[in-house]
């Protein structure tokens, strides 16, 4: 187990998978400027890591998964408007270029700010008591950037929908999985060991074909569908050679599917 301030970090290399815990529970795990900079270089141990191939990111105490930005704190930007930052992008794996597969684990309460670490996942599942919300028009503030990854996840409608109730209305679980919030839920004393399970069955599969699909897949986000379509045919010419070598030498071990 690799200590930080305000996060946990623990490399499992024998199901090669990194768990990174978000360690602020009395503060319901807001995130502040020294998490920001730490899940920042969390992200590039990880990346850097080549006995590491998926990621579980989960949150320690029962009684939220994020609160979003601690607003006790002060999140220090540079004086220069030009030079501001979003948090999100020292939060994301993704703006990081981190391509291995994240698995999101939620309970609580997840709402305003820790949308960024849902939106930024590759499969996201919660805890049956898990509730989702934006609150930031509640707090007179525009929710201008959680939204846009959002969008892409659940589509516009239930994004407006989120983004303009505010405190006044909360996705539950089952509903979260309807819309396509979440992937699966489940019993809050099973979340842990069902994202470990996920990302160790995801992480046993060839590293170069798990990170280039993830590559492809959210790059296409930002491309139109011929270019994107291009573009992943370079995946595959450039992946494929190197991921076939990877399972040659390391076979999938043969277990039944399982059945969603």
């Amino acid at each position: 187990m690799t200590d930080f301030e305000t996060i946990l970090l623990d490399l499992d290399r024998a199901a090669r998978v990194a768990t990174v815990t978000l360690n602020r529970p009395e503060s319901l795990n807001s995130f502040n400027r020294t998490m920001c900079e730490e899940m920042r270089q969390v992200w590039h141990l990880i990346k850097a890591d080549e006995d590491i191939n998926a990621v579980v990111l989960r949150a320690a105490g029962d009684r939220a998964f994020s609160a979003g930005l601690d607003v006790k704190s002060s999140y220090e930007q540079p004086e220069i408007v030009w030079n501001h930052e979003d948090p999100g992008e020292l939060l994301s794996p993704k703006w990081q270029k981190m391509w291995k597969p994240v698995v999101c684990a939620v309970q609580g309460v997840c709402t305003a700010g820790a949308l960024y670490f849902v939106n930024e996942a590759d499969v996201v599942i919660c805890a049956q008591e898990a509730t989702f919300f934006d609150s930031h028009v509640s707090a007179g503030l525009v929710s201008a950037l959680e939204p846009v990854g959002l969008m892409r996840r659940v589509g516009l409608g239930d994004t407006l929908r989120m983004a303009l109730m505010g405190n006044d209305e909360r996705v539950g679980a089952e509903t979260a999985l309807r819309i396509g919030l979440v992937t699966e839920v489940v019993a809050r004393d099973q979340l842990w060991a069902r994202a470990h399970e996920i990302a160790a069955t995801i992480a046993a599969k060839p590293p170069t074909a798990t990170q280039g699909t993830v590559k492809a897949i959210w790059e296409s986000l930002d491309k139109p569908y011929r270019a994107a379509m291009d573009q992943g045919l370079i995946y595959t010419r450039l992946g494929n050679p190197i991921a076939k070598a990877e399972l040659a030498e390391r076979p999938l071990p043969q277990t039944p599917p399982r059945i969603r």
